[in-house]
C-alpha cells in the first residue's frame, strides 16, 4: 500500500514512541501533584514546553498544550474574541478567509451566533491566496482578531504570512495562524504571528495532542475551566506523554525541514507533470508554486472524485478528496468553490499528500492515476 494522505494524519515516529513510552508506564504522575512522582511529570512537561517554544520562536510560557488543532483553533479564536468582549463590554469584529479549516469557520460562526461578534470572510484569488491589501481594507476600528491558515489543508496554497502579519501588526490587531499543515514544511518562527496552532499527528506524534502557542501579551479567555492548568488558559490534567511526543516530533520535523522540503517538492512536481500529461482533463488546484512541498491536488472534470479514489485504492494507492474533517459530506469543497471552481468540478477532486520520507515512483503513481480515471470514465 502507498499511503498518500499525510495531510489527514501520519504514523507515529519510532523516536516519538520511544520518548513517550516511559510516561505511559512507570512515569505516570500528575504534574499538579506535589510529590516526587508528580514533580517528575511536571519537569517533563516543562521540558516539552521549552522545546516547542524554541521551534516556534516564542517563550515557554506562551505554549498551551491542547487535545489537538481543533481545540487550539477554537481556543485562539473564541478565547481572544471573548476576552476582548469582556474587556471592552461590547462584541468586536474578526477577520478570516473563505477557505479556512472547518474548526476556524465554525468557531467564527459560533462567535456570530452566540456573542454577536461581526465577521468578515475574505475572498481569495483563483489560486487561494489572501491579498494583504484585501486584508487591510477589511480591518475596522473594532477588529479584535485576524485568523488565517498559513497553508491550506486541501490545496496546499501557502499564504504570505509575513506580509499579512505586517498588516495586522500595523493596526495593532492579533494575528492567529492555523499552522497545522505548515509545521514540518515551513518556518514557524519569525512569521510575525501572535498565535499559532499545531497538531501532533501531522508531524509524527500521536492523535490527541496539539499546541496553541500564543504570546503572553494577548488576552485569552479559557474555554475549559477547572484547576487552572496551563497558566489558567486550559484546565484539565495535562497529557504529559503526548506533550513529550509532540515536542520530539516537532524538533525532528524542524531539523529535517529544509532537506525534506527540497526533496519532496521535486517529487511532487514530477508527479504533477506526469499526471497532467497522462490525464488531459486534470487540473492542478491551488497556487502552482506557492504551495506545500507535499501536496498535489487535482480535479478531473467529468468523473467522480470518490470513484477515482476507490480505483486508486484497488491499485494500492490511498489518498483523499480533501479535508478528512469533512468526511461523509456530499457537498463540494468550500475551498474549491471559493477559488471559483464549479460545484460539479469541485466534486471530482483528489488530493495526494506526501510525508517527509515519501518513497514514491512518480511514473507508477501517475500511471495509477491515469488508469483509475480511465476506469471510472469507461463505466
Amino acid at each position: 500500500m502507498l499511503y498518500l494522505d499525510h495531510a489527514a494524519t501520519g504514523p507515529v515516529r519510532p523516536e516519538v514512541r520511544a520518548a513517550m513510552l516511559p510516561f505511559l508506564g512507570d512515569r505516570y504522575g500528575n504534574p499538579s501533584s506535589h510529590h516526587t512522582v508528580g514533580e517528575d511529570a511536571a519537569a517533563a512537561l516543562d521540558d516539552a514546553r521549552r522545546r516547542v517554544a524554541a521551534v516556534v520562536g516564542m517563550r515557554p510560557g506562551d505554549v498551551v498544550f491542547t487535545s489537538g488543532a481543533t481545540e487550539a483553533n477554537n481556543l485562539a479564536i473564541k478565547g481572544i474574541a471573548i476576552a476582548s468582549l469582556l474587556r471592552r463590554g461590547r462584541p468586536g469584529h474578526v477577520v478570516t478567509s473563505a477557505i479556512e479549516h472547518e474548526s476556524v469557520l465554525a468557531s467564527v460562526d459560533f462567535l456570530e451566533r452566540v456573542h454577536g461578534v461581526a465577521a468578515t470572510r475574505l475572498d481569495v484569488d483563483a489560486d487561494g491566496l489572501v491579498s494583504p491589501a484585501t486584508l487591510a481594507e477589511a480591518l475596522r476600528e473594532d477588529t479584535v482578531l485576524v485568523s488565517l491558515g498559513y497553508a491550506n489543508n486541501e490545496i496546499g496554497t501557502v499564504q504570505d504570512a509575513a506580509a499579512l502579519a505586517a498588516v495586522a501588526a500595523a493596526a495593532r490587531i492579533p494575528l492567529h495562524l492555523d499552522a497545522v499543515q505548515a509545521a514540518g514544511w515551513l518556518p514557524l518562527a519569525g512569521t510575525g504571528a501572535d498565535a499559532l496552532s499545531i497538531a501532533g499527528h501531522k508531524i509524527g506524534a500521536p492523535q490527541g495532542i496539539g499546541v496553541l502557542a500564543i504570546r503572553g501579551r494577548v488576552p485569552l479567555e479559557p474555554l475549559l475551566h477547572g484547576g487552572g492548568q496551563e497558566r489558567d488558559r486550559r484546565s484539565g490534567t495535562e497529557n504529559v506523554a503526548g506533550a513529550v511526543g509532540l515536542a520530539v516530533a516537532l524538533e525532528l520535523a524542524e531539523a529535517e525541514r529544509s532537506v525534506a522540503a527540497e526533496r519532496v517538492s521535486a517529487l511532487r512536481d514530477d508527479v504533477t507533470a506526469r499526471v497532467m500529461t497522462l490525464v488531459p482533463e486534470a487540473r492542478l488546484t491551488g497556487h502552482p508554486s506557492r504551495r506545500l512541498p507535499g501536496t498535489a491536488s487535482f480535479t478531473f472534470a467529468g468523473v467522480s472524485g470518490e470513484a477515482v479514489l476507490l480505483e486508486l485504492e484497488r491499485r494500492g494507492v490511498v489518498s483523499s478528496s480533501g479535508s478528512a474533517c469533512a468526511a461523509g459530506s456530499d457537498e463540494p469543497s468550500h475551498v474549491l468553490l471559493a477559488l471559483g471552481v464549479a460545484p460539479e468540478v469541485a466534486q471530482t477532486s483528489v488530493r495526494f499528500s506526501f510525508g517527509h520520507h515519501a518513497a514514491v515512483d512518480p511514473a507508477r503513481l501517475a500511471d495509477a492515476v491515469a488508469e483509475s480515471v480511465a476506469a471510472v470514465r469507461s463505466r
